[in-house]
C-alpha cells in the first residue's frame, strides 16, 4: 500500500476541479521520493474519483482529468512513465461512503470522495 509505505495523507481535490492543490503536492512529493530513492522498481497505477454532484458522464471525464494531473505531477517530477502503468478516472463509481445521488451530505463527507489512490502493481 503506497499510502502506508510513504506515510501519506490522501490526495484530495477541490469541488470541479483537476489542479493539484498545495496539499496535494506536498503528498505527492513523498511518493516521487518513495518511489525514486526508496523503491526504485516499484510501479503503480492512478485511480481518480469524484462526488456525486454532477452527471455520471461529467464525473467520468473530470475524475480523468484528475487521474492525468496526478499522472503528469508525478512524471514532471521524476518519475519514469514506464512505472505508472494506467491514469484512469472512476467518477463517483467507487465512492468511500453514502453520499450518492441526492442524499443529503456535508461538504466535508463529499469531499472524501473527491480523491485520488495508489495501486501498487508491482515491487522489484
Amino acid at each position: 500500500d503506497v499510502v502506508l509505505m510513504a506515510d501519506l495523507d490522501i490526495i484530495y481535490f477541490d469541488l470541479d476541479k483537476s489542479f493539484i492543490r498545495p496539499d496535494a503536492a506536498i503528498e505527492l512529493d513523498k511518493v516521487v521520493d518513495l518511489m525514486i530513492n526508496k523503491y526504485p522498481g516499484m510501479v503503480i497505477r492512478l485511480e481518480s474519483h469524484t462526488d456525486s454532484r454532477a452527471n455520471d458522464d461529467y464525473n467520468i471525464a473530470l475524475s480523468n482529468r484528475r487521474a492525468k494531473s496526478t499522472y503528469d505531477y508525478l512524471v514532471v517530477n521524476g518519475v519514469d512513465v514506464s512505472r505508472i502503468t494506467k491514469h484512469e478516472g472512476f467518477g463517483e463509481t467507487q465512492l468511500v461512503n453514502r453520499c450518492s445521488n441526492n442524499v443529503k451530505c456535508s461538504e466535508e463527507q463529499h469531499q472524501l470522495n473527491r480523491r485520488t489512490e495508489f495501486v501498487i502493481i508491482k515491487m522489484k
